[in-house]
C-alpha cells in the first residue's frame, strides 16, 4: 500500500491574483497563479519561505530563491526544466537555444511542452523563454504576466 504523503497548500495575495503554492514532504512541488481563493489551506514554514521569497521576487528585491524545491517530471521534462534554471535574471532564452542546450536540437516543439508544463513557474524561469524572432509567445498565467515579470527583471 503507498504510504500517503504530507502535503501543504498555501495560498497568498499577488499582483496576479494569488499564488497557490503546494509542498510536499519538505520541499516545493508546484506554484499555480489563481484568479481567488479555493480549496483547503493547509500552509506550512516552507510555504511561507517560498510565498515572502516570491513577494520580495515581485518587489525587485531578489534575483535567487532559496526556499527548498523540488521537481517532478519525466526525464525530458526534467532535463528541459535544469536547462531553464541556468537561465540567468534578466536574460532570456530561446525553445531553439534549450533545445540544442539539452542535445535535441530538433526538439524544440517538445522543449515548449516541457516549458509550458513547468510546475515551479517564476523559480524555475519559463517567462524567460522567448521565440526565436525576439517576440513574446506562450506563457502559462497569460502574456501580460510574462511582459511584467521580463519588465521588472529589465530595471
Amino acid at each position: 500500500m503507498e504510504q500517503r504523503k504530507e502535503k501543504h497548500i498555501g495560498i497568498y495575495a499577488c499582483p496576479f491574483g494569488f499564488f497557490r503554492i503546494v509542498e510536499e514532504e519538505g520541499a516545493v512541488v508546484a506554484i499555480d497563479v489563481v484568479k481567488e481563493r479555493q480549496g483547503e489551506e493547509a500552509p506550512s514554514e516552507v510555504t511561507d519561505l517560498a510565498a515572502r521569497e516570491l513577494a520580495e521576487y515581485l518587489a525587485g528585491e531578489r534575483q535567487v530563491f532559496t526556499f527548498p524545491y523540488r521537481l517532478v517530471g519525466t526525464p525530458f521534462r526534467l532535463k528541459v526544466w535544469r536547462e531553464l534554471e541556468k537561465v540567468p535574471y534578466g536574460e532570456t532564452t530561446t525553445y531553439k537555444k534549450l533545445a540544442e542546450a539539452i542535445g535535441r536540437p530538433g526538439a524544440y516543439h517538445a522543449v515548449g511542452g516541457a516549458v509550458g508544463a513547468n510546475p515551479l513557474s517564476i523559480v524555475v524561469p519559463c517567462h524567460r523563454v522567448i521565440g526565436t524572432d525576439g517576440s513574446l509567445t506562450g506563457y502559462a498565467w497569460g502574456l501580460p504576466m510574462k511582459e511584467a515579470l521580463l519588465d521588472l527583471e529589465r530595471h
